[in-house]
């Protein structure tokens, strides 16, 4: 019976994924299997798309069709595009329900907080379904107050300095 572990990044700083991406890496390294499922990032996410040559130990998921990340979508899009993010959601519910992986990283969910398409009572209600199973990794900008409790592991990512923009 392995110990249930809730981790997070969050925070204004570059990385967050990159932390997580590194979980699972980690995790797949030693036979766990791993889905990663990510929100907000639009269907062009280049930057993970190696992630598919680690399948079937790393699975990936975007169930968002639009190809522009969602925040920089016309209102007339968002509509779709929220309830495509709605499907990643219970995807995610229904993948911790049957214990379908070891780890499983939810890459910008608590943005879907800031964004009012979720509550902190839906990431509760998904962070509590899991037994004791495995891992959960959650990304994001900020960290409710509320979601505190319920997470083991809290690592926050704050820029510094960027000279890039």
């Amino acid at each position: 019976m392995s110990q249930r572990i809730v981790q997070v990044y969050y925070g204004t700083g570059k990385g967050k994924t990159s932390a997580a991406v590194g979980q699972c890496i980690r995790a797949a390294g030693v036979g766990q299997s791993v889905i990663i499922i990510q929100f907000l990032k639009g269907n062009d996410a280049e930057e993970f798309s190696f992630l598919k040559r680690l399948e079937p130990d790393i699975k990936l998921f975007r169930f968002e069709k639009e190809e522009e990340s969602y925040d920089k979508l016309l209102d007339s899009k968002k509509k779709e595009e929220r309830q495509n993010i709605l499907n990643g959601f219970n995807f995610a519910k229904k993948v911790i329900d049957t214990g379908e992986c070891d780890v499983l990283v939810l890459d910008e969910v608590l943005g879907l907080i800031d964004l009012e398409i979720v509550s902190v009572e839906d990431i509760i209600s998904l962070i509590t379904l899991q037994d004791d199973f495995s891992k959960i990794v959650l990304t994001g900008r900020n960290l409710p107050a509320e979601l505190e409790p319920y997470v083991d592991i809290v690592s926050k990512i704050d820029l510094e300095k960027d000279i890039t923009e």
